[in-house]
């Protein structure tokens, strides 16, 4: 199997495109994708003003396991470069009003696409504050103070939380286990070629040093009398 067919392999297997349900303040996104040979890909993400954005980056599979990645404002700033890493997190506290550019460098390699995974989280405070006031709203009119709703707030917000947190952490996890998968099966490959390559020497060493023996006691010469 071909480097390029295995890498295509494991992107059948891994390929996701992620939205998170809209439960709560964060908004995620996850991809998955092949960057091609000598190749830049660039993403857009949107945030408003006052936002937090988180950003995590590995290169799954390739030769080299290695891209440059930069991303840019929506003014145009250049807030993070980074050249042949395998992989990288960022986070910005406060994030600018537009797009944000996600670019993917693979123009230094010449010969091995690469496949690379790459999450965005985004913290929206606007979102936040308008789901108190949408609960307080709700607590104030309708009078279920006896319930104890903000209480029962902030547990459904703590529990939505951590499900959120442990959700990513399973896809790194499974980002980790393709990048494992491609490392294993490329070793595998070159592990079995020189075995193999070893075992014809060593057969044709062993063809080799027997005809040479029977050669030394193979006595063709004639006694006459």
């Amino acid at each position: 199997m071909t480097s390029s067919a295995q890498l295509y392999l494991v992107g059948c297997l891994t390929l996701t495109v992620g939205l998170a349900l809209d439960m709560g303040p964060n908004q995620n996104m996850e991809f998955t994708f092949m960057l091609p040979t000598g190749g830049t890909e660039c993403f857009y993400q949107t945030t408003t003003t006052g936002d937090s954005m988180e950003i995590e980056y590995q290169v799954i599979a390739g030769s080299g396991l290695d891209v440059g990645f930069a991303l840019i404002s929506p003014s145009g700033h250049r807030v993070v470069s980074e050249f042949r890493t395998s992989d990288g997190i960022h986070m910005l506290d406060y994030t600018e009003f537009g797009d944000y550019r996600l670019c993917f460098d693979n123009s230094f390699s010449k010969m091995s696409e690469k496949m690379v995974f790459f999450k965005v989280i985004i913290n929206s405070q606007g979102n936040t504050s308008g789901g108190q006031e949408e609960w307080m709203d709700f607590t104030v009119t309708e009078s279920m103070e006896d319930y104890r709703i903000e209480e029962i707030r902030r547990t459904m917000d703590s529990v939505y939380q951590h499900l959120e947190k442990t959700r990513q952490v399973q896809t790194v996890l499974r980002a980790f286990e393709a990048r494992d998968r491609y490392l294993l099966e490329d070793n595998l490959w070159r592990v079995s070629f020189w075995s193999c390559l070893n075992l014809l020497v060593m057969l044709g060493v062993a063809v080799t040093q027997t005809y040479t023996l029977r050669r030394l006691f193979d006595n063709t010469k004639r006694v006459c009398t």
